[in-house]
């Protein structure tokens, strides 16, 4: 199986050792997005405006794979507040239609550069 790497200069650049996207097959894996504005490399301010960002950003590495956000099976979601959990199914409602992808939404102490939500996803393409 060949493998191949996903980037798109309309998400941020990695921050580090890793790619923004692997296909490998008809299988993207996308590394986990925080809401980085690409143009500027800066975190976007307020937490609803870092999920949209967060979107926007995974958004764009799909579209980069050849995808869409139809084409996501598993979507994590890792909030360092929980008590956003209503906020983030009400911003993902924007993006996403029946069938919903499966998901996780996970709490944790603390993301790079003091992101309030990050995700990553894994895409199945035709």
């Amino acid at each position: 199986m060949s493998k191949s790497v996903i980037n798109s200069d309309k998400a941020p650049a990695a921050i580090g050792t890793y790619s923004q996207a692997i296909k490998a097959g008809n299988t993207v894996y996308m590394s986990g997005q925080i809401p980085l504005d690409p143009k500027t490399m800066e975190l976007v301010e307020g937490f609803e405006e870092q999920t949209v960002q967060v979107f926007e950003n995974l958004k764009a590495v799909a579209e980069a794979a050849g995808g869409s956000f139809k084409d996501i099976v598993k979507l994590n979601i890792f909030l360092t507040d929980l008590s956003n959990f209503a906020k983030v199914n009400e911003v993902m409602g924007r993006y996403f239609e029946q069938p919903y992808p499966a998901r996780a939404a996970i709490g944790i102490a603390a993301l790079p550069r003091g992101a309030q939500v990050e995700m990553d996803a894994i895409l199945v393409l035709e």
